[in-house]
């Protein structure tokens, strides 16, 4: 049977791990929140009114492409495209393939900077790989001026930081969101996470600081996954009626 990503790629030890995939959509609240075309989102308002409803529904599109048999995979991106269709017919408007990219380069970026710290650094054969297969799903989503290389996409992505982000109303209003789903306990932790993995460009917009508590708590949560307390943890991040979706964030190796 064939994949649209390769059993022995590391992008499925990237997405397969709650905590890195929580790290993952921590660092993308964040550049999300910055972005010159967040007001797309707010057009459907799905993100101010549930973002973590919206998180694991992305997870859920994200599993089903790095998971799934090719066929399937490209159904959920074709999917995928056919929503955002609908969105820009409803207003009228096209979103930019820009905007489109941003996403595609957040999460190449917040894969490999998730991992690297909770797991290893990435080989150059392995960030590679984490960029073709988001790269793939970019094409099939038909988008234009895609790179061609990983070399080329950090100096893309580069040059996106500094063209697609800015600090806005909506990025006020989308904080105060996320401070009123998770509480105050739960938003303290989400920008304590923010810290560890966005680029510089992202942390001086947002005034984040440079220092993160978590970094010492670290090697103990790292600990605690060998003695299986980790799921005990993970559960603090986010509120009870996300349970079954926090553990199901993990999956097994097949």
């Amino acid at each position: 049977m064939e994949y649209f990503v390769d059993k022995g790629s590391i992008v499925r030890k990237i997405w397969g791990k709650g905590d890195t995939v929580l790290f993952v959509f921590a660092g993308a609240s964040a550049e999300f929140a910055l972005n010159k075309a967040v007001d797309w989102l707010y057009f459907t308002g799905r993100l101010p009114a549930d973002p973590l409803g919206r998180l694991f529904s992305t997870v859920m599109y994200a599993r089903l492409i790095v998971f799934s048999e090719k066929a399937a995979a490209e159904k959920a991106i074709d999917k995928i495209t056919s929503i955002h269709t609908a969105v820009e017919t409803s207003r009228g408007a096209k979103i930019p393939d820009w905007a489109y990219r941003d996403v595609l380069f957040m999460l190449i970026h917040y894969s490999l900077a998730s991992y690297e710290l909770l797991e290893n650094k990435l080989s150059e054969k392995e960030k590679g790989d984490l960029f073709d297969v988001f790269n793939r799903v970019g094409a099939r989503m038909g988008l234009k001026g895609l790179p061609s290389t990983y070399n080329e996409w950090m100096k893309m992505r580069d040059e996106h930081l500094e063209q697609d982000l800015e600090k806005s109303y909506y990025t006020t209003d989308l904080y105060k969101q996320y401070k009123k789903h998770l509480g105050s306990f739960r938003y303290r932790l989400l920008i304590e996470s923010q810290k560890l993995v966005v680029p510089g460009r992202v942390n001086d917009l947002l005034r984040l600081g440079r220092f993160s508590w978590i970094t010492p708590i670290l090697f103990f949560y790292k600990l605690s996954r060998k003695i299986k307390l980790d799921w005990f943890l993970k559960s603090l991040v986010l509120p009870n009626e996300y349970k079954k979706q926090i553990k199901d964030l993990d999956i097994e190796p097949s």
